[in-house]
Parts: C-alpha cells; sequence; structure tokens
C-alpha cells in the first residue's frame, strides 16, 4: 500500500479495520491537496486561486439522517427527544460495510485539534475519499505544527465516504445518507452525502457532549475581543449577522462558529471559517470577500464564468447556502491563538420578520437562558417552498442539531457562568422594523453596529431604559445619534392595531415553544416568559 506524507507509523489505519486500501495520504499540505482534488476531477481552481467544488444533491446538512448509538454511556445522558438512536448492533453492521466499502481505494487523512484551549482539546483525525473534503476539514479544524504530526494520537475519528449508500433496511436508518456517531468508541461515519458541512459539526456536536462534564461550555457562536480585553460572545442563527457583526475591525476576531467557555476564558474550537458567500459584497464585507480570491479557499456550489473563471457569488440557482471555508489567518484581525479573557458581553442575535423586537435589548441573568434556551429567529417569505409570511423559527441553545445533551444543561451552565463573571446579556434585532417582511423593512446595519458599539464600550448601561410590555426586557429609550423611533418598535407601525396583534402572535409562540422546557427550569427563567397582552401602551 502506498503511503505519502507526515504520520505516526504507530496509529495506522488499520487499527480501525482499514485494510486492503489503494493508497494512504497523510496531512497532505494545499499545493497536493489541490493537486489531487483537480487531478480527480472534484473541483475546479477558480481566478484568485481559490478551489471551486459542487456538493452534489446535498447542499447543507442532513439533520433527519444523524444518529447516536444508545448504549449505557449515552442512555441517560443524552436528549433523545431531539436525537435519534441507533443500536449497538446497527452501529456494529454500519462500521462494518463502512470499511469493506474502503478497499481498494485512496483515503487522505488529516490529524488536527478541535479546541484552542490545551487543557480541553480533541485531537482529531478526518479520514476522507475526496481530496477536497481534506482541504476543507484542513482548513477548518486546528492545524497542528509538522513535527506534531509523527507523535499525534487521535482522541476522535471520523470516516467520511461520500460513495457509501447506506441500506436503510439493514441498519435501522432513514435513508441512503447517514451521519452515526458513537461516543463510546469517539467515532463518526459520514456516507452518502458530500456537504463538508458534516465533518465540522461532527467535530461540534462531539464536545457539545464531552464538555459539560467538565464544567466547559460548549457555544454555537461567534467571537470577538477589543484592545482592552473585552471580550464578546454572539449567538445567532444562520442569517441574523453572526459572522458579519463579530468581524469588527476594531476587534480582534477570536472565531466565527464554535467556542468553548472554560476557568481560563473563551476558546476557538477551530482554525478556520465557514462563511456564506451568497451575494457577498467587496464593499459590505471586504475581509471575507477576499478570502474568495485566495489559493486555499474551498468555495462550495459557487459556478465559475466559463471564460474568465471568475466566481459567481451572486448565484442562488441550486442553493442559497453557498460557502467559502478558509483558515482564519486569511482574515487579519483573526486572534493568532484562538483564546481570549472571561466575556464581558453575551449578544444574542435574531433576525425578527414579524417587526415586533427592538433593535436591542439589556437581559437579566433568566431572560438570557429563558432565550438562550428559546434561540428565536424567523424565516421569511420566499426562502423556502410554501413559506408565504414569516415563521418563527426556534432552535435551542442556538444550535439544537448540534446538541445531545438536554438543553436545560447547557442553559443552567450558561446562567451559572453569566453570574460568576458578571456578563452583561443583549438581544439584538437585526430582522425586520416598521411592519413586518414585506412591509416594514430591514433593521439599518449602521444602527445595528453603532448600538452593538455602544454595548460593548459600556456606555450603553447608563442609558435610560423602559420595560417592554410584552417581552419584559429592558429597551433604552434614546441612544444618541439613532432614532428614537427604531427603539420603540411599536412607534415605527402605522398600524399600532397590527402592531399589538403581531406581537401578542410571537408572544404566544415564545409561549408554546418554551413549554418543553418549563419542568427543566426555575421560577425566574419562567418568570421571565413573554406576558401576552392584547394591547401596549
Amino acid at each position: 500500500m502506498q503511503q505519502t506524507g507526515i504520520w505516526n507509523a504507530s496509529q495506522s489505519l488499520a487499527s480501525l479495520g482499514l485494510n486492503g486500501l489503494a493508497a494512504v495520504h497523510w496531512n497532505l499540505t494545499e499545493p497536493r491537496l489541490y493537486e489531487e482534488a483537480i487531478r480527480r476531477g472534484e473541483g475546479e481552481l477558480a481566478a484568485g486561486g481559490a478551489l471551486t467544488v459542487d456538493t452534489g444533491v446535498h447542499t447543507g446538512r442532513s439533520p433527519q439522517d444523524k444518529f447516536i448509538v444508545r448504549d449505557s454511556l449515552t442512555e441517560t445522558s443524552i436528549w433523545w427527544d431531539n436525537n435519534k438512536p441507533i443500536s449497538r448492533d446497527d452501529f456494529d453492521r454500519l462500521y462494518a460495510d463502512f470499511v469493506a466499502s474502503a478497499a481498494g481505494k485512496e483515503l487522505f487523512v488529516q490529524d488536527l485539534v478541535g479546541g484552542a484551549d490545551q487543557e480541553h482539546r480533541l485531537p482529531t483525525r478526518v479520514i476522507t475519499e475526496y481530496a477536497w473534503h481534506s482541504l476543507f476539514i484542513r482548513n477548518l479544524l486546528i492545524r497542528p505544527a509538522a513535527e506534531e504530526l509523527t507523535t499525534f494520537v487521535p482522541d476522535f475519528t471520523i470516516i467520511d465516504l461520500p460513495s457509501f449508500k447506506a441500506d436503510p433496511v439493514k441498519y435501522g436508518i432513514r435513508t441512503e445518507t447517514v451521519i452515526a456517531c458513537d461516543f463510546s468508541r469517539r467515532l463518526v461515519l459520514i456516507g452518502g452525502t458530500s456537504y463538508g458541512g458534516e465533518m465540522k459539526k461532527s467535530v461540534f456536536t462531539m464536545l457539545n457532549f464531552l464538555l459539560p462534564a467538565k464544567g466547559v461550555m460548549p457555544m454555537h457562536c461567534s467571537a470577538n475581543v477589543g484592545d482592552e480585553g473585552d471580550v464578546a460572545v454572539f449567538f445567532g442563527l444562520s442569517g441574523t449577522g453572526k459572522t458579519t457583526l463579530s468581524a469588527d475591525p476594531s476587534r480582534t476576531l477570536i472565531g466565527d462558529d464554535e467556542h468553548g467557555w472554560s476557568p481560563s476564558g473563551v476558546f476557538n474550537f477551530e482554525g478556520g471559517c465557514y462563511a456564506k458567500t451568497i451575494r457577498l459584497s467587496r464593499e459590505a464585507e471586504p475581509e471575507i470577500y477576499s478570502t474568495t480570491e485566495r489559493f486555499g479557499t474551498v468555495l462550495e456550489n459557487v459556478p465559475l464564468d466559463p471564460v474568465s473563471r471568475v466566481p459567481d457569488l451572486n448565484y442562488d440557482k441550486k442553493t442559497e447556502n453557498t460557502r467559502a471555508a478558509y483558515p482564519l489567518h486569511f482574515i487579519s484581525n483573526a486572534s493568532a491563538t484562538g483564546r481570549a479573557g472571561q466575556p464581558k458581553n453575551i449578544i444574542m442575535l435574531t433576525a425578527d420578520a414579524f417587526g415586533v423586537l427592538p433593535p436591542i435589548a439589556k437581559l437579566t441573568p433568566a431572560q438570557a437562558m429563558y432565550h438562550f434556551l428559546s434561540g428565536y429567529t424567523a424565516k421569511v417569505a420566499g426562502t423556502e417552498k410554501g413559506v408565504t409570511e414569516p415563521q418563527a423559527t426556534f432552535s435551542t441553545c442556538f444550535g439544537a442539531p448540534f446538541m445531545p445533551r438536554h438543553p436545560s444543561e447547557y442553559g443552567d451552565l450558561l446562567r451559572k457562568l453569566i453570574a460568576e463573571h458578571g456578563v452583561d446579556c443583549w438581544l439584538v434585532n437585526t430582522g425586520w422594523t416598521g411592519g413586518a417582511y414585506g412591509t416594514g423593512s430591514r433593521m439599518p446595519i449602521k444602527v445595528t453596529r453603532k448600538l452593538l458599539a455602544s454595548a460593548l464600550d459600556g456606555s450603553l448601561k447608563d442609558a435610560t431604559f423602559y420595560t417592554d410590555k410584552h417581552f419584559g426586557f429592558e429597551v433604552p429609550t434614546d441612544v444618541a445619534g439613532i432614532e428614537t423611533a427604531l427603539l420603540h418598535p411599536r412607534q415605527t407601525w402605522a398600524d399600532k392595531a397590527a402592531f399589538d396583534a403581531q406581537a401578542a402572535k410571537l408572544a404566544q409562540m415564545f409561549t408554546k415553544n418554551f413549554e418543553k422546557f418549563e419542568a427543566h427550569v426555575d421560577g425566574a427563567v419562567l418568570e421571565a416568559a413573554p406576558m401576552l397582552r392584547s394591547a401596549a401602551e
């Protein structure tokens, strides 16, 4: 068997049962992976140097095809209402067939790390069928120094074989696509999908399982830090501005998606970014845009002009979920260590398409836990087939598909850390004002940035606040340089009765969604629920 690259000879793939392989390429760097990907027809070279790839029928994650082995370790520790079980026997059959299907193939291996905190890092081995997948995950995780590779010992392994088509009947699963997680063996099998994000989120899922038991809070968030060491954490679902707002040129970016909060402070799980590129603008987001023109970046589902080979970042015919995967050092103000101190501010982002929430609100620790467990944003008309009016979306902990434990575990840990470190918490609406989607307008980004800046530098705490009649949180009555009406959402609506009805409707949605958590939280959190009123003062 041909083997190339640098690796620890005592940690061969034979220990996983992977034998009879045509070749194994260990820890190849970007130029070699480009050569292999293009030679194998997996991607094309774009003007500027990025590698463009097509992920096939899967242009996003497949959460309904994700399973966790139900065994003595997971029986009482997994939130089974949100996670699908697979039996030990079914997983073992799947694993045996995975291994058998790999025989005769060339495989690519990257030995990487999840977690910039040395005490809580997860040495991770990712075995892929595609060269571009190897480049993708090399960009997204933390890369050990070359001299560390000869002694690298993995503590978690991912095997990703897109060509493997699972038999749903044989393995007790749903479709030919499968993401099977064995927490006892610390092993994940990915088959039947070429979407790169499945690998990245498998690492996040494993850390989300392991870290709470150590008193470390795993977070689906971006984070940055100011010159004074003031750390800000940004929670938010897709489309709320998590990546955009954390990429502040006046602050150092710690990371854009996944972090831990330990006794030492905040640390990035990753060594790269996975940014949406649809309609990306050089003017609006110059740092992220520049990565699409760099050697080493992987562009997913972004077509090229056949003559100029320039990527078409506005193309949405296949999917709006076009992405760029690039190493963190491509961003000029990114942290070199991926670590910082304790947070001073937590920002919970929502894109409220109902046009009800204010642009910013101050949360108590109990309210922060309530909104963290709720994980609210809204889909707008036209984003999905059949969506004709705003639809509330609740993804607990701002990342339900990646949360193996019950949300109350993460919520309790977050609340404890907020209290311990005296963190200020804010709810920020990047959605609509003056009416719901279709009637109102999107919250101006300059307003959001100015309010955020005031929150992060501490000056907003000195403002005068009023209590929102529906949601109970504190909202500034006026802020210098901000149109006062924007801070009073009802005033921005021409039809005040319509606002009252919309606010009551959204409050009811929050209350209905939270019913499943009521038995797991205390009275203070229950009192943080919206108040169902028919009219506002």
